[in-house]
């Protein structure tokens, strides 16, 4: 019902800004103003002039914290009553670095990489506790963009990418179990996807003298499997976000997403499902919705020119997961962007 009401949103705002009437000279749909500009934590929803620059550095915290079973609260004895080991809450903390180029006005290329560092606490049946801990880069992605419509204040591009898997799937800690060797850690904790995994993405903007709006279709497909004998579930999102221009400098501005995760296909030889419950691949995929606010700076004179800071604050308002997982809680986006 949800994708329903937000499609259905989608084509009201479309059809309520084509209605506006708007002077010649303001026709374009401009990325050089507060909001032109997504909310930080969308990726790729602008486009460059020929010959533009871009570099961008940005900072997500995600939090996971308790248990959920389908849309309904869990309890860690529900978990321990089928499994050795449950975890409890799970930070992670991703920095990501990102270059656009337009070698014309139709095409703007991109390439992202990304540090991660994640540790997950666990409680056991006899209520012994213990953490585990991994850190590295993860998969690489390289896309272009191409504009497909540029007139009314309103902009349509579509994005083609592909993540290489240049992010580790074997990552290992020590476990009570294991003292004192390491073991190698389930799915959740891996770094990378270990397929080459493309990405689909079209996104719509809109402009009028006060706010801006954009809606955007993404997936992930993912095909084949890796060298543990596994794929990661395909991902599709639709997000919206409206930016409200408060001055030449500052822009608020609030997202909704939802996402759709499939399940793990395929198993990993070396974990027990049995063990701990993000081990076990039917507790994998989820349906979220998330809401976002948060504002853009954008500097527009003197020696910082150009430079925009962005900050986001996110949270779910509504999660249906597969199986018993841990339930996401506060994600905190802050970056900075550079345009030459």
């Amino acid at each position: 019902m949800t994708k329903y009401i937000t499609a259905i949103l989608i084509m009201a705002s479309i059809a309520l800004c084509a209605q506006e009437n708007t002077d010649e000279k303001t026709k374009k749909w401009s990325a050089a103003r507060p909001d032109g500009h997504a909310p930080i934590s969308v990726m790729g929803d602008h486009m460059h002039g020929k010959g533009e620059w871009m570099f961008s550095y940005r900072y997500m915290h995600m939090n996971m914290k308790n248990l959920k079973q389908g849309r309904d609260d869990a309890s860690f004895d529900d978990a321990l009553a089928d499994y050795m080991v449950t975890p409890t809450q799970m930070p992670m903390n991703m920095h990501m670095l990102g270059g656009m180029f337009a070698p014309s006005d139709r095409l703007t290329l991109m390439v992202m990489f990304n540090y991660l560092t994640m540790s997950m606490d666990h409680i056991t049946r006899t209520r012994g506790t213990f953490t585990t801990e991994t850190a590295g880069f993860g998969d690489a992605s390289l896309s272009g963009m191409y504009k497909l419509m540029d007139k009314n204040r309103q902009l349509v591009h579509t994005r083609f990418g592909l993540s290489i898997p240049t992010g580790s799937i074997s990552e290992e800690d020590v476990t009570p179990a294991s003292t004192p060797n390491d073991v190698e850690l389930p799915y959740p904790m891996q770094i990378g996807s270990g397929t080459f995994d493309t990405q689909l993405v079209v996104t719509y903007l809109f402009q009028s003298a006060i706010f801006s709006y954009g809606a955007q279709v993404s997936s992930v497909l993912r095909f084949g499997e890796n060298h543990r004998e596994y794929r990661l579930g395909n991902r599709y999102a639709l997000n919206q976000w409206i930016g409200l221009k408060l001055g030449h400098s500052f822009s608020i501005g609030a997202t909704l997403e939802g996402v759709w995760i499939g399940e793990i296909n395929g198993v990993d030889p070396d974990l027990n499902p049995m063990m701990v419950i993000t081990a076990d691949t039917n507790n994998s995929g989820r349906n979220i919705l998330n809401g976002g606010i948060g504002f853009n700076y954008y500097i527009t004179t003197g020696a910082l020119q150009n430079l925009r800071f962005g900050f986001e604050f996110g949270y779910p308002l509504h999660q249906d997961l597969n199986g018993i997982q841990l339930k996401n809680q506060e994600t905190l986006t802050l970056g900075l962007q550079y345009a030459l």
